[in-house]
């Protein structure tokens, strides 16, 4: 149930450094005010799928909702810009709510690192040398060997940033799934991928790592020279996204499917 236009009253408008993102920032603010973010009732992203990552980030802990508006280039996950009626638009959005990868990766000092990651965990080559790692999900190996340039595990909120470009498949908000996709593999030469369950739970092990070093990321999060990476959904934590009704992400998500 969306709730009332006076449960959004308080409203914290943050801004990439856009200048176009700045200008909008400034004149939201003069009319609506601008709360303090621990004061607030909903967080307003100004920017493009860049900031909207970032501002779901900032704002990970504070179970605070995010309506997005396009002030950048790639918007996938905002809404249309409009000064007009901000209060009543973000009363009657559509919430989403997505969780976060937890991504866990051991570097070759036997250092444990930890990190969330909203939109990916990737793990990418170092070198000139093509990575070569051992996948396993849920303790079986699938893949005993895959030569590539990296491999990315993508949340439906993530899947089209890196893993569409990637050619990985698109997923609506709601699909419990998570998209495992190779980069530029070579071996297996024809296989593109899997989509998993979000209960699974995925193991890379890099194979040859001193001779092939590997980086994981995990969104902006990076280790470097990494010998193995676990990565699962955190069903514990969640992130509240706010959408207008006709920019229902279903149907944009099925456009982009085919094309239109």
């Amino acid at each position: 149930m969306n709730k009332p236009v006076a449960a959004y009253d308080k409203i914290a408008f943050v801004a990439s450094t856009h200048p176009e993102a700045e200008a909008a920032r400034a004149e939201l603010m003069k009319r609506y005010g601008n709360a303090a973010p621990e004061q607030a009732d909903v967080v307003v992203a100004l920017g493009g799928d860049g900031q909207m990552l970032q501002t779901l980030h900032r704002f990970r802990e504070s179970n605070k909702p995010i309506y997005g508006m396009n002030r950048g280039s790639v918007a996938f996950l905002m809404n249309d810009f409009s000064l007009d009626r901000l209060k009543e638009r973000i009363a009657a959005a559509h919430r989403a709510v997505i969780h976060p990868l937890i991504m866990e990766a051991v570097d070759d000092q036997g250092k444990q690192h930890r990190a969330p990651a909203i939109n990916e965990v990737s793990l990418l080559r170092q070198t000139h040398q093509a990575a070569k790692l051992r996948l396993s999900t849920d303790g079986k190996v699938r893949l005993a060997e895959l030569i590539c340039d990296g491999i990315l595990v993508a949340t439906p909120a993530g899947s089209t940033a890196y893993n569409l470009s990637a050619q990985g498949p698109i997923l609506p908000l709601s699909a419990t799934l998570l998209a495992l996709t190779p980069i530029s593999p070579f071996r297996p030469r024809r296989w593109r991928g899997a989509l998993l369950p979000d209960s699974a739970r995925i193991e890379i092990a890099v194979l040859e790592a001193e001779k092939r070093p590997v980086s994981a990321v995990a969104d902006h999060f990076e280790v470097r020279s990494v010998v193995a990476v676990r990565v699962r959904m955190d069903k514990s934590s969640s992130m509240t996204m706010l959408f207008d009704p006709d920019r229902n992400m279903d149907e944009r998500v099925l456009a982009e499917q085919f094309g239109s």
